[in-house]
């Protein structure tokens, strides 16, 4: 009997933890954007002025930060975020598209179109992507990196400035669930 309640145990117990004790709290970093809003119907332009259609980035995840083209140190920092996030998810790197929406008419300086080479570069109406992307009180979308799953559906964010560590963590646990893109 004492063998039987030893090996029986663990079993006891996990269905306890499971079912009695669930666990709390979540396991994302980034904030889940629910419902998930489709990005295909915003409206893109090359740097040209020449209209750019969503559909090419369908079936990737794409990782997104909107800024101005006078890009700053903030700015700077997170397309090399954006970079580093992508590089760090290693073999699926190649799943993952880069892209700076440019909200305003200025060009940008041709050092970060060199320095941050891959990264697709194209202008949005602020007021169009202040209709889609989704701020905290107090925060404007600038302050944000924002995720799109490889159907256009703007899915995820997280802090332009939040733990590289933790950010990865998110994206390659989306990237190892998910069969497409």
């Amino acid at each position: 009997m004492a063998i039987l309640l030893v090996c029986a145990a663990p079993v006891i117990a996990s269905y306890l933890v499971y079912y009695v004790i669930p666990p709390s709290g979540r396991t994302n970093f980034g904030t889940l954007i629910e419902p998930q809003r489709p990005a295909t119907g915003l409206p893109l332009q090359t740097l040209d002025g020449a209209p750019q259609p969503f559909k090419p980035l369908l079936g990737q995840w794409v990782l997104l930060h909107a800024d101005s083209a006078l890009c700053g140190r903030a700015c700077v920092d997170k397309l090399y975020a954006l970079r580093q996030h992508r590089t760090m998810t290693g073999k699926d790197r190649d799943r993952i598209e880069r892209l700076w929406l440019i909200t305003d008419a200025a060009q940008p300086a041709e050092a970060l179109s060199t320095d941050y080479g891959g990264t697709l570069m194209y202008r949005a109406d602020p007021v169009a992507l202040a209709a889609l992307l989704p701020v905290e009180p107090g925060r404007r979308i600038e302050d944000y990196l924002y995720l799109i799953d490889p159907m256009g559906n703007l899915m995820m964010r997280f802090p332009a400035d939040g733990e590289p560590a933790r950010i990865r963590k998110d994206i390659s646990r989306l990237l190892r669930a998910s069969r497409v893109g």
